[in-house]
């Protein structure tokens, strides 16, 4: 075991910043069956629906200077999966994306320090399973502001809810109007109307939670951070800026390890450094950065990379790790032993989930691979989607021996009622019970003449009941294909 006193520290050092990229990612559950009513209040909030072939949207909501070729994002990204992410027609099934311009200057207040930043444009992503994103595109002002300053902004505007200690206040601060948390800045201020439409079912459980989070209540972020040029970067830039650690309660640069052999083994599992010394790309669970001191002009072309391919790679690992998080939370709440259509509902998500979406390469390049697979990996994508694979296997399990189970009581059932209808005949009683009804001449049947009578009527009743019922599950079987 290495000793304390071996250990080599990290040594932090301030730099200065060209541009600071960031891109907040708040997923969410909505209400079932709202989408309709959710995207007629996204059009009343002027946000316009992102078309792929509207060749005006690449310069539209990325800041001066910035732009997304179309073209280049649908060849980035393999057929199947443009089909989903880059639909022609309005569906459930796909992945809708509507977008608003705002280029809305703000600032945000912490501890004695102002860092003013600007809002381009915010995201509103409908995707299947009744979720969604949001996402706030922002830009931070470099000229004044060193990187730890930078990552400390990073650090509390991802927290949608402040938890910190009564001495660390946060305000934000946008035209006059003060803002003390921010998922009350970005549902009031940025998407006024959508808390309306949060599913809120499991709040109930909880004692201070306002929104339904997935994981904790901060948002995933994207950022590009861009050094000076030739500035060297360090590891210990790189392992600050994936662990988002900014400034500590003295204002001073901070840095959440103090071994350095710590942090390169870290390292080794979370970048990728294809384009290194000059460029780096650092993933973790909750945030996906990269990190460059080259020119202005390379720095806008990553930009363009973060705001459009990129970009949606996160947006489909997000989608696949909360869809997986859902159907592993709707499991935990089915009632194996009463709730046979949950069951059946289950089954049927996850076989959809696993045919439709969940695909193993869903990139062109290389590069898009190799970075999409990093994201899934430290996502938890795969071991989600293992479990998930376990539960379908003990869903069809049961179901198969309740189907069994089923299957023998009405073979029973029916067997009972073959053998006394064989025994007793049914001409016993049918006499009786045609044309009007003489129902005094019952007072003089036999006990086995009861039996018939009993073993007619029945034996009527459930083969009623039981076509009756196979036919509302045929029926509520070929709506949910629909």
């Amino acid at each position: 075991m290495v000793q304390p006193h071996t250990m080599v520290q990290p040594v932090l050092e301030e730099k200065r910043l060209k541009a600071a990229l960031l891109q907040f990612v708040f997923p969410f559950s909505l209400n079932e069956d709202c989408q309709d009513d959710l995207k007629q209040q996204l059009q009343k909030d002027d946000f316009a629906a992102f078309e792929l072939g509207n060749l005006e949207l690449e310069t539209a909501f990325y800041g001066e200077g910035y732009q997304v070729s179309h073209l280049n994002l649908e060849r980035y990204y393999l057929p199947f999966t443009n089909s989903v992410i880059f639909p022609h027609k309005d569906s459930k099934d796909v992945f809708l994306r509507y977008s608003k311009r705002l280029e809305m200057d703000c600032s945000l207040r912490m501890n004695q320090q102002h860092i003013p930043f600007r809002i381009h444009s915010v995201d509103v992503v409908l995707c299947p399973f009744d979720l969604g994103f949001i996402t706030v595109r922002t830009e931070v002002r470099c000229d004044d502001l060193t990187y730890s300053q930078v990552l400390e902004f990073v650090n509390r505007f991802r927290i949608l809810q402040n938890m910190k200690d009564q001495d660390e206040p946060v305000e934000l601060v946008q035209n006059g109007n003060l803002y003390n948390e921010v998922e009350e800045f970005i549902l009031d201020g940025l998407v006024p109307g959508m808390i309306a439409y949060l599913d809120k079912t499991d709040l109930e459980k909880t004692y201070f939670e306002k929104l339904p989070f997935f994981v904790d209540e901060r948002m995933f972020v994207q950022g590009l951070v861009s050094f000076t040029d030739n500035c060297p970067i360090a590891p210990e830039d790189i392992y600050r800026a994936s662990r988002v650690d900014g400034l500590d309660l003295q204002g001073e640069p901070y840095i959440s390890s103090s071994n350095m052999d710590y942090i390169q083994r870290y390292l080794d599992e979370h970048i990728y450094d294809r384009w290194g010394p000059d460029t780096f790309y650092v993933i973790e669970e909750n945030s996906f950065f990269c990190l460059t001191n080259q020119s202005k002009e390379v720095t806008t072309a990553l930009g363009n990379h973060m705001y459009g391919a990129y970009y949606y790679g996160v947006l489909i690992n997000l989608f696949y790790k909360v869809v997986l998080l859902k159907l592993s939370n709707r499991y935990s709440h089915v009632q194996l032993d009463q709730n046979q259509d949950e069951i059946d509902d289950l089954i049927r998500s996850i076989t959809i989930f696993s045919a439709r979406y969940y695909f193993l390469e869903v990139a062109t390049q290389s590069q898009g691979k190799e970075i999409f697979l990093q994201l899934r990996k430290h996502l938890g994508s795969d071991e989600l989607y293992a479990e998930v694979n376990e539960t379908l296997a003990d869903l069809y399990k049961y179901q198969e021996n309740f189907t069994a189970k089923r299957s023998n009581y009405l073979l029973l059932i029916l067997t009972i009622y073959s053998v006394v209808s064989g025994i007793y005949g049914m001409n016993q009683v049918i006499e009786d019970l045609k044309g009007p009804i003489d129902w005094g001449k019952m007072n003089d049947y036999s006990i086995f003449e009861y039996i018939a009578l009993t073993v007619m009527v029945t034996g009527m009743g459930a083969a009623i009941t039981l076509g009756v019922t196979t036919l509302r599950r045929l029926f509520k079987e070929i709506g949910k294909r629909k």
